[in-house]
C-alpha cells in the first residue's frame, strides 16, 4: 500500500469550553484496517465525525481520497459522504417501515438508481438473502447490524467507518460482523473503527489510542499469515519497549507536576511569612509609641495568616486533584498494556 486514503494535519476541534481533539497527524493507508480507541470523553467520537464528514474542524487540513473536505460546505460535504463514505452505526438508523432489501435500496436512491437485484446480492454477501423481505423489527439485533453494512457497501465507498459496530451484539453476532469486515479487508477494503472493546481493536491492523484529544499511543500488529512466531515476538518486544517509554515519559509529566505544585505552594507560604514578619517587627518598634497601631498590624497579621493557610490548601487541592488526574490515565495505560499483552500472547500461541 503506498496511497493515503485518508491523512489528517494538525487537525484540532475546539469548542468554547474545551478542546476535544488538538493538533491530530494521522495518515491511513489505501486497503488498511485501523482501529481507534481509548475512554469515554477521549474524542474518538469527534475525530470519527471529521472524518465521516459530519462536522468540520477548528484548525487542520483533512484529505480525504486526496481531497481537501477541511473546508468544505454542509452541501458539499453531504455529497462526500453520499460518494465516498460507507456508515456503520452502533443504534443501525434502520427505517423501520422499510424491509432489510428497502433500507439497502434507500442507500442507492441517493446516490445514483435503486437496483433491488443488487440490493439483495450485497443482503447475501452479508448472510441475509433470506431475510431481505423482513422488517427490521422482524430481525435480530446482529441481523440488523449486517443489514446496516450492506447498506453501506452498497455504493461501493472509498473508505467504511464503523462507530462500535459490536457494541450492541452478543458475542456471537459479533463475531459474525467481525468476520464481515475480515473478509472485506482481505478484499482491499479500508477500514475505521471506532471501539472501546479490545477484543474489536484486535482484529486491526493498527491501533491508535486517544485521551483528552491527542493521540496517546499507536500500536502496529504484525500482518495476518504472514509474520512468523519470530518476527511476532520482535513485534511485541517493540510494543513492550514503546510502552515502557510512554509509561515513562508519563512518570516523568507526573515528577514535573508535583514539582512545579510544591514549587508554587513554598513560594507562596514564603511571600506571606515576609510579609508577616515586616509587619511584626514593625509592630515591635511602635510598642513604646502606639499600642493601637500595633494592635492593628497584629490584626493585619492575623488575616494574612488565614489567607495564606486558605491558598495552601488550595495549592495542595490544585496538587492533589492533577496527581489524581494522571494516576488515572497511567492506571489507564497500564490495564490497557494488560490486555494487549495478554491478546499478543494469545496469537503467539
Amino acid at each position: 500500500m503506498s496511497e493515503h486514503i485518508l491523512e489528517l494535519k494538525q487537525v484540532s476541534k475546539i469548542y468554547p469550553s474545551v478542546k476535544a481533539l488538538w493538533k491530530i497527524d494521522l495518515t491511513v493507508e489505501e486497503g488498511e484496517w485501523l482501529a481507534i480507541m481509548g475512554p469515554s470523553g477521549s474524542g474518538k467520537t469527534t475525530l470519527m465525525n471529521l472524518i465521516s464528514c459530519m462536522n468540520s474542524p477548528s484548525e487542520g487540513e483533512i484529505f480525504l481520497d486526496g481531497e481537501d473536505v477541511a473546508l468544505k460546505t454542509e452541501k458539499e460535504l453531504t455529497q462526500i459522504r453520499r460518494d465516498k463514505i460507507g456508515l456503520v452505526f452502533q443504534q443501525f438508523h434502520l427505517v423501520p417501515t422499510l424491509t432489510a432489501l428497502e433500507n439497502v435500496m434507500l442507500a442507492q436512491y441517493y446516490h445514483s438508481v435503486p437496483d433491488a437485484e443488487e440490493a439483495r446480492e450485497a443482503l447475501a454477501e452479508v448472510g441475509l438473502a433470506e431475510r431481505a423481505d423482513h422488517l427490521p423489527r422482524q430481525l435480530s439485533g446482529g441481523e440488523q447490524q449486517r443489514v446496516c453494512i450492506a447498506r453501506a457497501l452498497i455504493n461501493h465507498p472509498r473508505l467504511i467507518l464503523a462507530d462500535e459496530p459490536t457494541g450492541n451484539l452478543d458475542e456471537k453476532n459479533e463475531y459474525l460482523v467481525l468476520e464481515i469486515l475480515d473478509r472485506l479487508h482481505k478484499r482491499g477494503a479500508s477500514i475505521i473503527v471506532v471501539t472501546h472493546d479490545p477484543e474489536v481493536g484486535d482484529e486491526a491492523e493498527r491501533k491508535i489510542i486517544l485521551n483528552h484529544g491527542i493521540i496517546e499511543a499507536e500500536i502496529v500488529r504484525a500482518k495476518r499469515g504472514s509474520a512468523s512466531r519470530q518476527g511476532a515476538e520482535s513485534a511485541r518486544k517493540l510494543t513492550a519497549r514503546e510502552a515502557a517509554e510512554q509509561l515513562e515519559r508519563e512518570r516523568a509529566r507526573l515528577q514535573a507536576n508535583l514539582r512545579e505544585c510544591v514549587a508554587e505552594t513554598e513560594k507562596q507560604s514564603h511571600e506571606a511569612l515576609e510579609a508577616i514578619g515586616s509587619k511584626l517587627r514593625k509592630g515591635s518598634l511602635l510598642i513604646p509609641a502606639d499600642m493601637t497601631k500595633v494592635q492593628g498590624i497584629l490584626e493585619e497579621s492575623f488575616e494574612d495568616l488565614s489567607r495564606l493557610a486558605q491558598s495552601t490548601s488550595e495549592a495542595l487541592t490544585k496538587t492533589k486533584n492533577t496527581v489524581a488526574g494522571d494516576l488515572d490515565r497511567i492506571k489507564q495505560n497500564a490495564d490497557f498494556l494488560k490486555e494487549e499483552a495478554f491478546a499478543q500472547e494469545k496469537d503467539l500461541k
